[in-house]
């Protein structure tokens, strides 16, 4: 008997097994579900819902300090200096020495005339006892009437050249005085233009330097026509409400970037067009007690007071600046992203005003929007009313006064 062909017996079971296998794969194929894409989780941000509110606006502008009186050290008298008594450029006191003129030819002129005056005053002593001893006798005819009336005039002569004598003595006396220059207010110093030694003469000849007052203090600065026309124009619409009054108010960066320490007000508009500048001329004045403030000096003035109603602000932050202007992201009523175009005003300390683009009412983010794009939904974490604090640098200003 042939032994049994095992190769044939096991390819058929091979056959059958791979069949199976391959149908229980197609099997399990068919029953799997397709897959379903999910929604991405929304991105939470931060928002800040836009409201209608009053805002302080502002102008800034370059100015310059003045001394609010400026006073010319010349001398009175001629004469030798003899000694510069101040440091110059240091603030004086009123009253204060600042030059001292050669003395000894006015003492001698005040002693000469001293001496003058005395022997007016004998002289008068003479002549007046005469006329005591004349007018007895003149009573009794005992003296001609010739001798009482040249007795009479001999006192009036005599009186004549004491007052003349005393008025001389008062005139050496101040000119005397003259030899010590003192500074009639507080306030800078400037240089002396003359040295020690030099000769003197009254007047203008004799200008010797100037002392400035500095408290309070003047600030200058200048404003275009056309921002003069603005802000008449924004009053006149309701866009910009002036403060009561017209009392403006000034604040002062010093030139390190540091605040001015005080606040002062607009004391003058010149109505008067300057025809080179093609501006008008404002001045505040602001006090000054500890000297900050130095003619000549450039500081940036602030004018404040002005208030613009109806006004829609947002963070600096929210605002994007794109190739096609500014935009923000607003929080859609489907709590989506969308970008906003919006057109944009002055800034308000660390916000912006929005001029148009968008309504009361609407959230904007303000971080976050880094990670969002058009239509993705968003999860808002925090929703607040933007306050207002700073003031704006548009403003109503100065010259809105008529």
């Amino acid at each position: 008997m042939k032994p049994k062909n095992c190769f044939f017996n096991y390819r058929p079971m091979r056959l059958t097994l791979g069949l199976v296998a391959f149908a229980a794969l197609s099997l399990t194929g068919c029953d799997k579900k397709p897959e379903v894409k999910s929604s991405p989780a929304p991105v939470e941000v931060n928002v800040v819902k836009v409201e209608s509110q009053t805002v302080p606006v502002s102008t800034s502008f370059v100015a310059q300090v003045e001394s609010s009186h400026q006073v010319d050290i010349v001398a009175r008298v001629n004469g030798f200096l003899d000694k510069i008594k101040y440091q110059e450029g240091d603030v004086v006191k009123k009253g204060q020495t600042l030059f001292l003129m050669d003395q000894k030819p006015f003492i001698a002129q005040v002693e000469a005339a001293r001496g003058a005056l005395s022997n007016s005053q004998a002289q008068l002593w003479t002549a007046q006892a005469n006329l005591n001893r004349v007018q007895p006798l003149a009573a009794l005819d005992a003296a001609s009437k010739s001798d009482l009336d040249n007795a009479i005039g001999s006192v009036k002569a005599a009186e004549a050249a004491v007052h003349t004598a005393r008025a001389r003595l008062e005139e050496a006396e101040l000119n005397l005085s003259y030899t010590v220059i003192k500074s009639p207010v507080t306030g800078a110093s400037g240089e002396a233009q003359v040295r020690e030694g030099a000769f003197l003469t009254a007047g203008s000849g004799g200008y010797l330097s100037y002392v400035a007052q500095i408290d309070p203090a003047w600030v200058n600065f200048s404003i275009s026509q056309n921002q003069l026309t603005k802000s008449r124009e924004a009053v006149a619409a309701g866009q910009v409400i002036p403060p009561p009054n017209q009392e403006y108010g000034i604040d002062l960066e010093l030139p390190g970037g540091e605040a001015y320490p005080y606040s002062g007000k607009l004391s003058f508009v010149d109505q008067s067009f300057n025809r080179e500048t093609g501006t008008f001329l404002v001045r505040a004045e602001l006090p000054n007690p500890e000297a900050l403030l130095h003619p000549g000096m450039f500081v940036k003035a602030t004018v404040t007071g002005a208030n613009r109603p109806n006004t829609l602000v947002v963070p600096q932050r929210a605002v994007q600046q794109t190739s096609n202007g500014h935009v923000v992201f607003v929080v859609s009523a489907q709590g989506t992203a969308e970008v906003r175009p919006v057109s944009v005003g002055a800034w308000v300390g660390q916000d912006w005003i929005i001029e148009k683009g968008l309504n009361p009412g609407e959230q904007i983010i303000t971080d976050g929007f880094q990670r969002v794009a058009p239509g993705m939904p968003v999860k808002v974490a925090a929703a607040a009313s933007k306050p207002q604090e700073s003031p704006s640098p548009e403003a109503a200003a100065p010259a809105a006064t008529n």
